[in-house]
């Protein structure tokens, strides 16, 4: 593929920029210090790992919400907080607690250089089906836009999505490449809409293994953001004097 037919770079969050796992356990932890502190009847009926089970009912039940994780949330808090008395409120500043906690992110530390180098040379968006705040994040600056799955109504692998923010930029399919390490939702689901597509490996795991042996090559496989941006934004040559 020749790196001069992308014309725009779109990315994936969670798990492309900062790992995932880590800031979902802080906000979970954060989330049961509030409620002890300020629901203590629904502290005690749902500990962490109780609560978590609920989250998990809550989005099996309402398939609607597949693609909305901020509204699951809600969803379980108030099944959680309404019928031990607590109120819409309580619900309201549960959430604030634990979403500031889930957009208290560590950015791999290759993300930034990354953004910041392939930005000077492609404008860049966001697709994402999490739910962190740009801002609150610190990565917004480098960002024309943002499609959240929750606010657009689709979550990737949906083409929908894809083609949203082709059409934000002005831009055709094959002229985006989306770069994200979910081989399904990223990798297959940007090849399915017709964009070009990047495979970020953060971890040892082959691509056959982990796209279920898919017949659908990503574009660019590369264990770190900083071998992209060395693809596509190559330091400018010094010439000899």
């Amino acid at each position: 593929m020749n790196p001069l037919r992308i014309r725009a770079i779109t990315f994936d969050l969670d798990d492309t920029l900062w790992p995932i796992a880590p800031v979902m356990l802080r906000a979970e932890q954060r989330l049961d210090s509030w409620l002890r502190a300020h629901c203590p009847r629904t502290a005690t009926a749902y500990p962490l790992e109780a609560m978590r089970a609920l989250r998990d009912r809550v989005a099996d039940e309402n398939p609607q919400l597949a693609h909305d994780f901020s509204a699951q949330r809600r969803l379980s808090l108030r099944q959680a907080l309404l019928p031990h008395g607590y109120h819409d409120d309580h619900v309201d500043a549960a959430f604030a607690a634990f979403y500031a906690e889930r957009n208290r992110v560590e950015h791999y530390a290759d993300t930034l250089p990354a953004l910041e180098r392939l930005g000077a040379r492609y404008p860049l968006a966001v697709i994402t089906n999490g739910n962190a705040d740009l801002h609150a994040t610190g990565v917004a600056a480098h960002f024309r836009f943002a499609l959240h799955a929750g606010a657009f109504g689709a979550a990737k692998p949906a083409a929908d999505i894809f083609h949203a923010a082709c059409e934000r930029f002005g831009f055709a399919p094959e002229e985006v490449l989306h770069v994200g390490d979910d081989p399904e939702l990223d990798v297959i689901g940007a090849h399915r809409a017709g964009l070009r597509s990047a495979w970020l490996q953060r971890g040892t795991i082959s691509w056959s293994k982990a796209s279920r042996q898919s017949a659908v090559q990503p574009d660019w496989i590369v264990r770190s953001l900083a071998k992209l941006t060395d693809l596509l934004a190559p330091p400018a040559r010094v010439s000899a004097r």
